[in-house]
C-alpha cells in the first residue's frame, strides 16, 4: 500500500457559497486553503455551516458559487466517486452481514481490484488500527469504538488524497472519544495525510487541529493554531466558545484612576478590573468606552494579599454559589454583583459553598473586546 503522505493534496475553497432554494444562505462566500498533509478542524455551533462546508467538499451538496479545488484541480462539477476523497460519517454505515474485513475491502471490490492487493491493503490498514485480530468479526461483535476504527480502515484502503470526518466520535460515550481521539491524532502522524475534521465539540477541535477553522452563521470567524486561537480570540463569539469551561465575559467601562487605566464592571460596584499599558494603550486606538472583559477561569485566583486601593490591582469579591470537584482541581461558581463568574482551584485548596473570596487577575491575561462591534481590542 502506497504512502498517503506522497498521496495527499491541499483543498482551496475560493468564495465557496451554499444557498438553498428559499433563500437561505447556510455558506457565505468562504476562502479557504488547507495544506497538503494538514489536519484542519471546523468546530462552530450547530447550524453554523461547518458539515456543509465539508459536504460541498465530498461533493454531496452542490456549490451555489464559487470554486472549490483538490490537489489543484477544480472539481465543482466533479462527482463524490471521482474527487479521490473518503469519508467518516458519525454513523459507522457498516454492513451487519458482513465480516470487519468484507467492510474495509469492500470499495475496493467494487473498483475490480485484485485480491492480492486487496489483501495487502485490508492488511495494512487493519495492522495500522489495531484491527488484525477481528477481521474475521462482523459488526455486531465489536464496541463502539472498534466500529469507528473499522470505518476509518474502510477510508484508508481507498488510499485518498484528502479524508474527510464529520462528527465521528458523537455516537462514542467519554471515555471512547477520548481514546478515539488519541488514535485519530496518532493515525495522522503516522500517515500525514490531509484531514479535514468537523465537529461540533471544541475539546476535540484544541487536541487535534493543526489549524482549527471557527465558524459561526455560515462565515469563518477565525482561523489559527489552537494556541493562537485560545490565546487572543479575535471576538467575543470566539473567546466564550473556546475553552472549557468558557471564558468569563463581563462587561463594563474604561475609567482612568491617575495614570492606570482600569474596567468599571456594570454587574457590581466597585468591582474593577485592571489593565495594562499596552492594553490601555489599544483602547485609545481603538476609542472603546464600553467593553467586555474576558477573563479564563484559570486566570482569576484567590487573592487576599490584594487590595483594591492599589489602581494596578483588580477588585473583584465573589460569593461562592457552587464547588464543583473534578478530581484534580475544584471549578467554583461564584456570583460578583448581578453576574456570575467561573474559576479554577487546586484541589488541595477548600472551598465551601456560601465563603466570600477577594479575586486577583494579572492584567496581562485581561481579554478585551469593543462593546459595540464584539471584536476584540488591540
Amino acid at each position: 500500500m502506497s504512502s498517503p503522505a506522497d498521496r495527499a493534496a491541499s483543498v482551496e475553497l475560493r468564495g465557496v457559497r451554499k444557498e438553498y432554494e428559499n433563500g437561505v444562505v447556510a455558506v457565505h462566500e468562504t476562502d479557504l486553503t488547507v495544506a497538503a498533509g494538514e489536519f484542519v478542524v471546523l468546530v462552530g455551533p450547530s447550524g453554523c455551516g461547518k458539515s456543509t462546508t465539508l459536504r460541498m467538499v465530498a461533493g454531496l451538496e452542490s456549490i451555489s458559487a464559487g470554486e472549490l479545488s483538490i490537489g489543484g484541480r477544480i472539481v465543482n462539477d466533479v462527482p463524490p466517486a471521482e474527487r479521490d476523497i473518503a469519508m467518516v460519517f458519525q454513523s459507522y454505515a457498516l454492513y451487519p452481514h458482513m465480516t470487519v474485513r468484507d467492510n474495509m475491502a469492500f470499495a475496493l471490490r467494487l473498483r475490480k481490484r485484485s485480491a492480492a492487493e486487496i489483501a495487502e491493503r485490508v492488511n495494512a490498514a487493519a495492522a495500522t488500527l489495531g484491527l488484525t485480530a477481528m477481521l474475521d468479526r462482523t459488526p455486531k461483535q465489536l464496541s463502539g469504538g472498534q466500529r469507528q476504527r473499522v470505518a476509518i480502515g474502510r477510508a484508508i484502503v481507498r488510499e485518498p488524497s484528502v479524508f474527510l470526518f464529520d462528527e465521528p466520535l458523537s455516537n462514542l460515550d467519554a471515555a471512547l472519544r477520548g481514546e478515539m481521539r488519541r488514535e485519530i491524532a496518532a493515525l495522522h502522524h503516522r500517515l500525514a495525510a490531509t484531514m479535514i475534521y468537523v465537529t461540533h465539540d471544541q475539546v476535540e477541535a484544541m487536541t487535534l487541529g493543526d489549524r482549527i477553522v471557527v465558524m459561526n452563521e455560515g462565515r469563518i470567524v477565525q482561523a489559527g493554531t489552537p494556541s493562537e486561537i485560545y490565546l487572543h480570540p479575535r471576538d467575543v463569539f470566539v473567546a466564550g466558545f473556546i475553552g472549557s469551561p468558557p471564558m468569563n465575559l463581563l462587561r463594563g467601562r474604561i475609567a482612568r484612576n491617575g495614570d492606570a487605566m482600569r474596567v468599571h464592571l456594570d454587574a457590581a460596584d466597585n468591582a474593577v478590573v485592571a489593565l495594562t499599558l499596552a492594553a490601555a494603550a489599544a483602547v485609545e486606538r481603538s476609542g472603546a468606552v464600553e467593553v467586555v472583559v474576558g477573563l479564563r477561569p484559570e486566570d482569576i485566583r484567590p487573592a487576599a494579599d490584594h487590595t483594591s486601593a492599589d489602581p494596578s490591582h483588580s477588585a473583584l469579591i465573589g460569593t461562592i454559589e457552587l464547588v464543583e470537584p473534578l478530581g484534580h482541581e475544584h471549578l467554583l461558581y461564584l456570583r460578583v454583583g448581578t453576574t456570575s463568574i467561573t474559576t479554577r482551584m487546586a484541589a488541595r485548596d477548600k472551598a465551601a459553598v456560601g465563603t466570600r473570596l477577594r479575586l486577583h487577575v494579572d492584567p496581562a491575561t485581561v481579554h478585551l473586546f469593543d462593546a459595540r462591534t464584539g471584536a476584540a481590542v488591540g
